[in-house]
């Protein structure tokens, strides 16, 4: 599965819907064309995040049985968790099988065929780009050759990401992702993953501190631009931060956050969406959330508060 074509749709119509205002995602269709109308869609993909550096896809296949499809040029470096069904696979000539038991990478430049037995299938595609893949593989860029076997804590973490994404909150995508791609890796290359992790103890809090305080100068920053600041892999950032802190970056930056927040309240901060987006949120319903899970009331109860006890003050 790519962003291309998958098992022998050979002949096929592609349509593309925008993205909506509330951010739900477009949809590309594939499907057989039959004297210029439509079948039903044989193909569909659903974009659910992409922030540049990480891009995930859910993929409908609802094929029948094919031969081989045409050969077809890989454009990005993937890792593809099947979820239903299964199919045969063709990799610069090398034939294997993949189903809901195993992973299976696409790299550029690699060729690649697919064949199904009837059924179709169902997966969810998780692309890296270079620069975040080699911070989290040992520097250089790259992916295994073969498929590997998935463990099943990672299949149901990747299964609880796709139900987020889906669900509309990509708050901590990012960190989930790589801890995801990390998790995978390591079954192919345990060294190479732990060549990013800081040495010392000493050199660990000091990453964990320059993390924090790139936080504290931009609470928006993900976990990938952390790592940047902080010159470490960013799966290593995920974890040693957890182990310094006790809380993973996403927690930590909610609690910042909300605190910065409520500065702003108790100086009368008038517009809660640009709250919102200034301190990173989603939108103004996920800051309305995030608050209330945090202090029990939502920000306008809390800026009223806080104004109450401001005048109170100033007449005494």
């Amino acid at each position: 599965m790519t962003a291309a074509t998958r098992g022998g749709c050979a002949r096929r119509c592609t349509s593309t819907e925008g993205w909506t205002r509330n951010g739900q995602p477009r949809r590309a269709v594939v499907g057989d064309v039959n004297d210029g109308e439509p079948e039903t869609p044989r193909l569909v993909k659903t974009p659910l995040a992409d922030g540049g550096d990480i891009a995930i896809e859910t993929v409908e296949c609802r094929c029948g049985t094919t031969g081989w499809s045409p050969p077809e040029a890989v454009a990005r470096h993937g890792i593809v968790f099947v979820r239903r069904g299964c199919f045969h696979r063709r990799q610069n000539g090398r034939e294997s099988f993949v189903d809901p038991t195993v992973v299976y990478f696409e790299r550029p430049d690699d060729e690649q065929q697919i064949a199904h037995p009837a059924g179709g299938d169902s997966c969810t595609a998780l692309y890296l780009s270079e620069s975040v893949l080699g911070a989290i593989w040992g520097g250089e860029p790259g992916l295994p050759g073969q498929p590997l076997a998935s463990r099943p804590a990672t299949d149901l973490r990747q299964r609880l990401l796709l139900s987020a994404l889906v669900r509309g909150d990509a708050a901590n995508v990012a960190e989930v992702a790589v801890d995801l791609v990390s998790e995978v890796l390591e079954r192919a290359d345990p060294r190479r993953v732990a060549s990013g992790r800081p040495a010392t103890v000493r050199t660990r809090r000091r990453v964990v501190a320059r993390a924090r305080e790139a936080l504290v100068e931009d609470p928006r920053a993900d976990v990938l631009e952390l790592a940047r600041r902080a010159a470490v892999s960013p799966h290593h950032l995920s974890r040693i931060f957890r182990a310094e802190t006790g809380e993973t970056i996403s927690r930590y930056r909610n609690r910042l956050r909300v605190r910065l927040a409520l500065e702003r309240l108790a100086a009368g901060e008038p517009c809660l969406t640009r709250l919102a987006a200034e301190l990173g949120f989603a939108d103004q319903a996920h800051l309305a959330r995030v608050v209330r899970g945090e202090l029990g009331a939502t920000p306008s109860l809390l800026r009223e508060r806080l104004a109450s006890a401001r005048s109170s003050r100033s007449r005494g």
